[in-house]
């Protein structure tokens, strides 16, 4: 993404008040204590295990490690996670906000 793309975007986010997720088409990460977490704007699970989740992104990667993971739902944009968080890393980001 261009320069000049990313600061218009920017400008157009704050102009018209909308979240820069929306924007700019990352995700958007809630946990709840370390017992349950919300992904939103993910592009598909790439990889589940009970110790460990990966989702796809629009850029990159989201790995999720913790312990009794279980998917308590999945829609096409948004997954709801629970179980033990321990470690959420966001993996093969390219653009620096």
């Amino acid at each position: 993404m261009s320069r000049l793309s990313r600061k218009l975007r920017r400008w157009t986010s704050e102009a018209l008040d909308l979240p820069q997720d929306v924007l700019f088409d990352l995700p958007r990460v809630t946990l709840i204590g370390s017992k349950q977490l919300y992904i939103e704007n993910h592009r598909g699970v790439v990889d589940f295990r009970p110790d460990q989740l990966i989702l796809a992104l629009s850029r990159g990667r989201l790995v999720i490690q913790g312990s009794g993971l279980v998917i308590r739902s999945i829609l096409s944009e948004e997954v709801a996670v629970e179980g033990t968080i321990i470690d959420i890393h966001l993996d093969g980001t390219e653009e620096n906000n």
